[in-house]
């Protein structure tokens, strides 16, 4: 069982509740809504380009969702990259095609690995989103089931829901003000299957995650590679809220995100009991510092005033020392008002907890201490930019402040390479669905699901190979992931060769022959079958493998025998073998002597080199110890 990564907190005391979405590319021919393929494009590849603003809209109710709201709090141009591989749908100027069935037999396979129900008839939904990564400033989204369960070392965790949805389009650039995407990602079938809040630790949200994964590919019809597969962590404690960090793209950082944030809860909650103490306030008062900052070294405010910017302050009262309190490792209260001012395009704040420091001086400070009428237990934060931004940024700073003294705060987050997170906007809510018109519905029967085929899962198949193979836990586990496993069993049952050489020669020699240059993608099936019946046969020495996929490697078009003679593998009898054995071991008998059998390892390495795989090691060994034992004798 895996340990927690934080034993310094205790879980069950803080309460906390944990869930993961797992969010997984499927490998299919097309996408979810059109015939265009899955297929990763150069950004220089691009020959078309076109931008969009986008804005909200009310739900049926008449809401708007808050998430949505926030993101028209400035104004962004979204730019859109488009290949010879997207059409029309991808730039929202089509209706989208009916669903892909591919995408959704594999959704529906994955739903019986999970044990859910699976839904009667699949309703695509539009789920608003205006972050420029959909054209249409929503996501299509298709329920297929729930109520599901996997088993895991620490209890059973449900799994409350599995969509089957289009993947988003791909962030090239951001420049503030804008945003520049690519869509050769958008549309590709993705499933999010999201677990209920039963993990009950860091370790215990790993191992929920591994296991998912594992799920996902045993179908062995899913994505593989960076950025394909992306986890996001709910997680709350008593008192604090939930919050979901996006974007997990490892697998050993979902420990340190679970870790992270219960402990950013923790230290947040404390702050605001210290804030309660202190009868802090905010009242809201933004001052003009501008002028006190005419003459200043600092370059940042320097450039922004050259170009026409504003320096802006406002006091927070009772705040002193807590704007710099740590609240995950490298992160600070600071940095959390730092990603709201950020929001409105500036670059960060400035805050007297680490004042002075780039170039502003201890005189600055001071003069704006007096101007605020900030005491020593104020807090005092700063932006410069333009007017405009200046204010949005410090009212998002005041916003982040008040909610410091109450609560903490429902919000999504992203995640950072160390496992801390920033702020990207307010937790959804439910006005951001509503029904998708353009795509129809799609029954689903019990003769569908009747004839889906279910994979045999990694896990099974690794613990089979042990027992059926002898191969050890390690050569198992790899061996039943490998995209090679029915070329595997295939080999072994038919050639009857060691199944840990099947296994080198499938897994491990490809990559040392890649290491030296060899084009190993020009290697297929049917060399390696050829190999083996080489092998099986005698005709080629197990030692031989190497220098016979590199031979074919290099030369595919050859035939396995042509190979082998060209790589010099054509096999000696066992009288040969003895007469090579007998003259090294006459050459070093001195060695022999002197070290009597622990001479075998070095003198086999010696007719090993010349035999150069043309004979068995075993039957090598069996001779040269024969030969070492006269020499001993005499």
């Amino acid at each position: 069982m895996a340990k927690d990564v934080s034993p310094g907190l205790d879980y069950r005391a803080l309460g906390l509740l944990c869930g993961i979405e797992i969010h997984q590319q499927l490998d299919t021919a097309c996408k979810l809504f059109c015939g265009c393929p899955t297929k990763h494009r150069e950004v220089e590849e691009s020959n078309f380009e076109f931008f969009r603003y986008l804005r909200p809209s009310r739900s049926e109710l008449g809401e708007i969702d808050r998430a949505a709201l926030e993101e028209v709090l400035v104004s962004r141009k979204f730019h859109y990259k488009s290949y010879d591989t997207t059409c029309l749908v991808e730039a929202d100027e089509e209706p989208p095609r009916e669903i892909n069935s591919e995408a959704l037999q594999i959704s529906l396979i994955i739903a019986r690995l999970l044990n859910m129900r699976v839904v009667d008839e699949v309703q695509t939904m539009r789920k608003m989103v205006i972050d420029g990564s959909n054209t249409s400033g929503f996501q299509r989204t298709a329920y297929i089931g729930s109520e599901g369960k996997i088993e895991t070392e620490r209890g059973s965790v449900g799994i409350g829901v599995l969509c089957l949805e289009e993947e988003a389009a791909r962030i090239i650039e951001d420049r503030g003000d804008s945003v520049v995407y690519s869509l050769d990602r958008l549309g590709i079938p993705l499933v999010e299957i999201g677990t209920a809040p039963d993990i009950v630790s860091p370790a215990h949200a790993r191992e929920v995650a591994s296991y998912l994964g594992m799920i996902l590919r045993s179908t062995g019809r899913v994505k593989r590679g960076l950025g394909t597969i992306r986890q996001d962590v709910n997680v709350s404690i008593k008192g604090g809220a939930r919050v979901e960090v996006k974007g997990v793209q490892a697998l050993n950082l979902v420990d340190k995100v679970v870790e992270f944030e219960a402990l950013r809860q923790v230290r947040l909650l404390e702050i605001r009991t210290e804030l309660g103490s202190r009868e802090a306030a905010v009242d809201g008062a933004l001052w003009d510092v501008t002028e006190l900052f005419a003459e200043t070294g600092s370059k940042v405010i320097s450039k922004s005033l050259k170009m026409g910017g504003v320096v802006l302050a406002c006091r927070l009262q009772g705040f002193a020392g807590l704007v710099g309190r740590e609240t995950q490792p490298g992160r600070r209260l600071g940095s959390e008002m730092s990603d709201r001012a950020k929001r409105a395009g500036v670059g960060g704040i400035f805050h007297t907890d680490e004042l002075p420091a780039y170039g502003v001086t201890e005189s600055e400070v001071e003069a704006v201490r007096g101007l605020l009428g900030a005491v020593e237990p104020d807090a005092v934060v700063m932006v410069t930019s333009s007017r405009d931004r200046a204010e949005k940024a410090l009212q998002a700073v005041l916003v982040r402040a008040r909610e410091a003294l109450a609560v903490v705060p429902e919000e999504t987050r992203r995640a950072l390479p160390n496992g801390c997170s920033e702020y990207m906007r307010p937790l959804p809510g439910s006005a951001r669905m509503y029904p998708e018109t353009d795509v129809p519905s799609v029954v689903i029967t019990e003769e569908m699901l009747d004839r889906l085929q279910l994979p045999e899962l990694f896990l099974a198949r690794s613990n089979r190979f042990g027992r059926e193979y002898g191969l050890n836990a390690e050569q198992a586990r790899v061996m039943a992931a490998s995209p090679n496993y029915q070329l595997f069993e295939e080999i072994v049952v038919k050639f009857q060769v060691p199944s840990s050489m099947v296994v080198r020669a499938l897994e491990t020699i490809p990559i040392e022959l890649a290491r030296e240059g060899v084009p190993i993608s020009n290697l297929t099936e049917q060399h390696h079958k050829d190999c083996f019946g080489l092998v099986s046969s005698g005709q080629v020495a197990k030692e031989g493998l190497v220098d016979l996929l590199r031979s074919l490697a290099e030369h595919p078009d050859w035939e396995a025998s042509e190979a082998a003679k060209a790589a010099g593998l054509a096999g000696v009898n066992e009288a040969d073998v003895e007469k090579a054995v007998q003259a090294i071991v006459a050459r070093k008998a001195d060695l022999v002597r002197s070290k009597g059998e622990r001479a075998a390892a070095p003198l086999m390495g010696l007719v090993m080199l010349e035999l150069r795989g043309k004979a068995d090691g075993a039957i090598v060994s069996a001779i040269l110890k024969k030969e070492i034992q006269n020499i001993l004798n005499e």
